[in-house]
């Protein structure tokens, strides 16, 4: 008899399968940890484009959460694509029904990675704007860690964010309003991709990575804070969770596949089983 640690990620479904559950599956799969889901919508996407999204109502994404934790000792959760103010409030009534039954009786787990999921990477809007105060109010405040990109840390910040030491700023005031750590992901500012660790405890811990030209992926994202979960229920402090997930995304884009479209051009897609 086998067993492997447990991660669950409450995400949307992607039909491309580069990100939201799919993504995060494949990074628990890759880093050794039996990965679970609750799915929160069916997203039609391809990199680059969104053209639909179908949301689940919002018991069933909170039975599926439920189940989960029934059947299996979850180490290790990441949330995604959320979509909408009532999903949020669901996802958060079952977490914290799930946490206040566990043997540790912890009011904040360690493993709650939150993906705060509110624009794609091809403009489309992910979050409606109450959802986002949800988040703020409910699940943001729960959480271990938070991984907004720089589209996600302008909206909570309330303005542009566009250098390192900006980043640092919005990070630092964004721990003491929500009292955990931020991960600020960089990967679109000029120069190296460099993504911040900004703590409660007023420690900055720089990551970065050289920057791979030329490739077009989408779910880079994703698979950052799936593979930080992945690493959280392994047993993992934070801080070496967040660097074992930036050299895992690192590799992926790295080593990413292409196949050519039939009308021109590339899809482009991470490739999250690249050797280390």
């Amino acid at each position: 008899m086998r067993t492997l640690p447990v991660a669950l990620s409450i995400a949307g479904s992607d039909n491309s399968a580069g990100a939201g559950a799919q993504a995060d599956l494949k990074s628990f799969t890759a880093l050794g940890v039996y990965g679970l889901t609750a799915i929160t919508c069916v997203v039609a996407e391809a990199p680059g484009k969104v053209s639909a999204i179908a949301p689940l109502p919002p018991e069933i994404v909170a039975e599926q959460i439920r189940l989960s934790f029934e059947a299996f000792p979850v180490g290790g959760i990441k949330t995604g694509m959320l979509h909408s103010r009532a999903t949020v409030e669901a996802v958060c009534d079952a977490l914290e029904a799930a946490f206040a039954k566990s043997r540790s009786g912890l009011e904040r787990p360690a493993g709650l990675v939150v993906d705060p999921v509110m624009v794609a990477t091809s403009g489309a809007r992910l979050l409606e704007p109450d959802g986002i105060d949800a988040c703020c109010r409910r699940l943001f405040p729960m959480a271990a860690l938070v991984t907004p990109n720089l589209d996600e840390l302008a909206v909570l910040a309330g303005g542009t964010v566009s250098t390192v030491e900006e980043m640092r700023e919005a990070g630092q005031e964004l721990c003491a309003r929500f009292g955990t750590a931020f991960l600020l992901k960089g990967g679109h500012l000029p120069g190296e991709a460099v993504d911040l660790l900004v703590t409660p405890d007023g420690e900055t811990v720089p990551f970065s990575a050289p920057r791979v030209p030329g490739v077009s992926t989408h779910g880079t994202g994703c698979t950052f804070s799936a593979s930080v979960a992945a690493g959280l229920a392994l047993g993992l402090p934070l801080r070496e969770a967040v660097a074992r997930g930036k050299a895992f995304v690192t590799r992926a884009i790295a080593s990413h596949l292409r196949w050519p479209r039939p009308g021109g051009g590339n899809t482009d897609a991470l490739y999250h089983n690249a050797p280390e």
